[in-house]
C-alpha cells in the first residue's frame, strides 16, 4: 500500500490540480470564442469590440468590489507609470480583439489560430530583443523554422497573413507589457476597459444616432452582447489563477488547447479551405513548435536539482 500523503504533499496536489482546472477552463474558453461571436454575424466587428469593453467595465466592477481589489484599482489609476504602461496594453488588447473578431466575421478562423499558434514564438522574439534573453539552440531552430512557415505562408495566401501577423505580435506585445506592469490580472484588465470605455461608448452612440446600432433589436441577441463582458474577463481570471498554481512549463503546454480548438472548429464546424500553402505554414509552425515544446522539457528537467 501506498503511504499516506503528508499535509504538504495533500496541498501541492490540490493546488495542483485546482490550477489545471483553472488553464484548461481558460484555455478551453478562449478556444470556443469562435462559436460563441458566430451567435450574432449580423453585428459588426466594431459593436462586438465596443459592448466588449462596456461590459467588461460593468463585470470587473463587480469583482473588483467582491474580491476587495477597488483599492489596488484606484491605486493603479494615481500611478502614471502604471497607467500609461495600462493604456498601450489597452491599445494592443482593443486591436487584437478587432481583427480577432474581424477574421471569425470574415471566415478567416483558421488564420486567426495560426496567430495564436505562433504567439509563442513571437514571445521568444520578444524576449530576446527587449529582455535581454539569449535563445537556445534549439530555440533557435524552432524560430527559423516558424519563419519559414511564415514565408510559405506570405507566397501562397498572402492576403491572410496580415490577421495571423497582427494577431501574434499584437498578443505577444500585450503580455510583454503586461510582464512589465505589476498589477494583478484584475485590476489591469479594468484599468485597460476603463481606458478604452470612453470611444466604446462613443462607438455605440454613433451606431445608435446612424439607427444602425444593434443592441435593443432582440432580446436574445442584447443578452448575448451583454454576455460579452463575462466572456473576456472570465477567461484572464481563470488564467489568473493557473499562472498562480502551475509551473510555467504546465502553463505553456495548456496554451496549445487554445488555437487547437480554433483550428478544429475552422476547419470541421465552418468548413474553411486548407490550401496547400495553408497546410505547409501549419506543418511547420506545428514542427517548431514541437521544437519548442521539447526543449522547454529538457530545460525543465536540467533545472530540477
Amino acid at each position: 500500500m501506498n503511504a499516506p500523503l503528508s499535509l504538504h504533499e495533500a496541498e501541492a496536489r490540490a493546488t495542483h490540480r485546482t490550477g489545471l482546472f483553472n488553464g484548461i477552463a481558460a484555455y478551453g474558453l478562449w478556444g470556443l470564442l469562435p462559436l460563441y461571436f458566430k451567435l450574432f454575424p449580423t453585428v459588426g466587428p466594431v459593436e462586438v469590440v465596443a459592448h466588449r469593453v462596456v461590459w467588461s467595465v460593468v463585470f470587473l466592477a463587480v469583482i473588483l468590489v467582491t474580491a476587495r481589489l477597488f483599492p489596488d484599482f484606484v491605486a493603479a489609476l494615481r500611478q502614471p507609470r502604471i497607467l500609461g504602461a495600462l493604456t498601450v496594453s489597452a491599445v494592443l488588447i482593443a486591436i487584437n480583439w478587432l481583427v480577432y473578431i474581424w477574421a471569425i466575421y470574415n471566415a478567416h478562423i483558421l488564420a486567426g489560430s495560426l496567430g495564436y499558434f505562433l504567439n509563442p514564438l513571437v514571445n521568444i522574439l520578444l524576449g530576446m530583443v527587449f529582455l535581454h534573453e539569449r535563445l537556445r539552440r534549439t530555440q533557435l531552430v524552432a524560430v527559423t523554422i516558424a519563419a519559414l512557415g511564415v514565408a510559405v505562408l506570405a507566397a501562397g495566401e498572402l492576403q491572410t497573413l496580415w490577421i495571423s501577423l497582427t494577431l501574434a505580435v499584437s498578443f505577444g506585445l500585450y503580455g510583454l507589457v503586461r510582464k512589465l506592469t505589476p498589477v494583478p490580472a484584475a485590476v489591469g484588465l479594468a484599468v485597460e476597459t476603463l481606458v478604452l470605455a470612453p470611444p466604446a461608448l462613443a462607438a455605440l452612440i454613433w451606431f445608435g444616432m446612424a439607427g444602425t446600432l444593434s443592441f435593443g433589436r432582440d432580446g436574445v441577441e442584447t443578452a448575448l452582447l451583454i454576455g460579452t463582458g463575462a466572456i473576456t474577463s472570465v477567461p484572464l481570471l481563470l488564467f489568473a489563477g493557473a499562472a498562480r498554481r502551475l509551473p510555467m512549463i504546465t502553463l505553456g503546454l495548456l496554451q496549445y488547447i487554445a488555437p487547437s480548438l480554433q483550428f478544429l472548429a475552422g476547419y470541421f464546424l465552418f468548413d474553411e479551405p486548407l490550401s496547400a500553402a495553408r497546410l505547409a505554414s501549419f506543418g511547420l509552425i506545428w514542427l517548431a513548435l514541437a521544437l519548442f515544446v521539447a526543449d522547454s522539457l529538457r530545460a525543465m528537467k536540467r533545472a530540477v536539482p
